[in-house]
């Protein structure tokens, strides 16, 4: 959106809160619209192009992905974490291809990044909400890039429009009261090692964690919602804090109107995805998560999953509804609580 049609956005949109005392909530509505598919569309077809290569942690794509994305949170507003650098910098090990004479797993080692920026909270500013997808994927298999469109380009996108709707907030002079943190994870693909390695070094206590938001695929439609496309699955929403299940909720009542489908919201479902992407790290540490997924599809883990496949419209709607959760998150006056004993896995 253009700085014109912001401005102007903004007089319209906040005259009547001046001059009628507009509630909480409408101002949340009012800036839930600044996530927009057509930004959305503009940053993935940079991240899911050839030129990033797949994104495969530590290769070049991914650097060049990270570089972006700070070149964003900067342009947004969104500061890095101390003001010193977007850039949470480390070393990652895991099994790599196969070894000729015995048939095992080779080690790689390589030096790799989260990107980290955050929206600092006011009065309540110590409490920190994390917002977080991951940007790596598979790389390049002998002449096919996986660029992996929606996985997770849709979630790393969403993570740029929902900062920049906080920053926008923010400037507004309704900015939260407790800080907001994006982390765009690598090595994900690799064993939610990105994810694994912040929570075992976080830039904010743990302590003062209050949740995780965790946005993994939100740009398809599954099979089973064909006939019905507005919906999203919720994943670990009340395995800790029926408070946080509510306010998830409630967001969507107020402005999301979309189906949430809690089908595999079951630790022991089989598919087992509340076990699969990074928000489970912060669960194993009593931090209330919840994890946004537009479910599996056939380009999965192919080289065939391609922007033009992506529904901008639903991963509009779906961005802007995390958005809304962390508002309410971020700005009720009391922290909300783990009252839930954690599955066993």
């Amino acid at each position: 959106m253009s700085l014109f049609l912001r401005r102007l956005f903004f007089v319209f949109a906040f005259l009547p809160a001046f001059l009628n005392g507009q509630e909480n909530q409408e101002v949340m509505g009012s800036f839930g619209k600044f996530i927009d598919a057509g930004d959305l569309k503009k940053h993935l077809s940079v991240l899911a192009s050839d030129k990033y290569e797949g994104r495969e942690t530590g290769k070049r794509g991914q650097k060049r992905s990270a570089r972006y994305l700070a070149k964003e949170f900067k342009k947004i507003g969104a500061s890095p974490p101390g003001d010193t650098s977007y850039f949470q910098t480390f070393e990652l090990s895991f099994k790599g291809h196969d070894t000729k004479d015995t048939g095992k797993k080779s080690i790689t080692k390589v030096k790799t990044e989260n990107v980290i920026a955050i929206i600092e909270g006011s009065d309540l500013k110590e409490e920190v909400i994390v917002i977080s997808a991951h940007y790596d994927h598979l790389g390049v298999k002998g002449k096919k890039v996986y660029n992996g469109a929606d996985d997770d380009g849709s979630g790393t996108v969403a993570l740029l429009e929902i900062a920049q709707a906080f920053a926008e907030a923010k400037r507004a002079g309704y900015g939260p009261r407790r800080t907001i943190v994006f982390i765009a994870f690598t090595g994900e693909e690799k064993g939610l090692l990105g994810s694994k390695f912040y929570v075992s070094n976080p830039t904010y206590p743990l302590e003062k964690t209050v949740c995780n938001l965790n946005i993994d695929m939100v740009g398809r439609i599954d099979k089973a919602h064909e006939k019905d496309t507005n919906y999203v699955y919720i994943i670990g929403s009340d395995m800790l804090s029926t408070q946080l299940h509510a306010l998830n909720e409630k967001a969507n009542e107020l402005y999301g109107k979309l189906g949430l489908d809690y089908k595999y919201n079951d630790p022991k479902d089989k598919n087992r995805f509340y076990y699969r992407s990074d928000h489970y790290n912060f669960a194993k540490n009593n931090i209330p998560v919840i994890f946004y997924f537009n479910g599996v599809h056939e380009d999965y883990h192919r080289d065939t999953d391609e922007i033009h496949k992506i529904n901008f419209w639903m991963l509009e709607k779906r961005a802007r509804l995390v958005f809304y959760t962390a508002w309410l998150v971020a700005n009720q006056e009391k922290r909300i609580t783990v009252d839930k004993k954690p599955p066993s896995r």
